[in-house]
């Protein structure tokens, strides 16, 4: 008799989004042309993350993408990177009024590595604060495992790149 395995259904949502950077002149006395800063969006959770959101229908992932980082910053320049997407999943219970038991949601991310030259941020309601930091800070503001590793792929992939050797 064949063992059958019990699979049990979640609800899936899928949603995109980037790790914003921006370059600015750095003192090439210390060997270095550019400073690398990444945004950082401070969540009413208290959680600080990378601005992401729903894929709605008929949109690509870039442009859910580039939709959520207008709405969450107001930055309309964004260029994306070619060669970097990176996805993370994971689990998380959505929570209704009056609700005991929330059921629990499959959640995939995708990320781009997108640069802006624009500095002023305007955050939506989403929000409660943001941060430009360099790398070594950022690693440490941001809140979750999952993302402390994206930013560490996007940072290993500039630093590997010729992105920071044009400047």
């Amino acid at each position: 008799m064949a063992r059958r395995e019990k699979t049990k259904q979640f609800a899936r949502e899928k949603s995109a989004g980037a790790i914003i950077f921006r370059k600015e002149p750095f003192d090439t006395t210390q060997g270095k042309k550019v400073k690398i800063y990444y945004l950082l969006l401070h969540y009413p959770s208290g959680h600080w993350d990378f601005a992401k959101g729903h894929i709605e229908k008929g949109e690509s992932e870039k442009e859910a993408a580039k939709r959520e980082i207008e709405e969450e910053t107001g930055i309309k320049d964004v260029n994306f990177i070619s060669g970097f997407r990176e996805k993370i999943t994971y689990f998380f219970r959505k929570s209704y009024e009056n609700q005991k038991n929330p059921p629990l949601i499959f959640k995939e991310v995708v990320f781009y590595l997108g640069e802006t030259r624009e500095k002023e941020v305007k955050i939506s309601e989403e929000h409660i604060g943001y941060q430009w930091l360099p790398y070594e800070k950022a690693i440490k503001k941001v809140t979750f495992k999952n993302a402390k590793e994206i930013l560490k792929k996007a940072n290993e992939f500039l630093k590997n790149s010729q992105l920071l050797q044009k400047c």
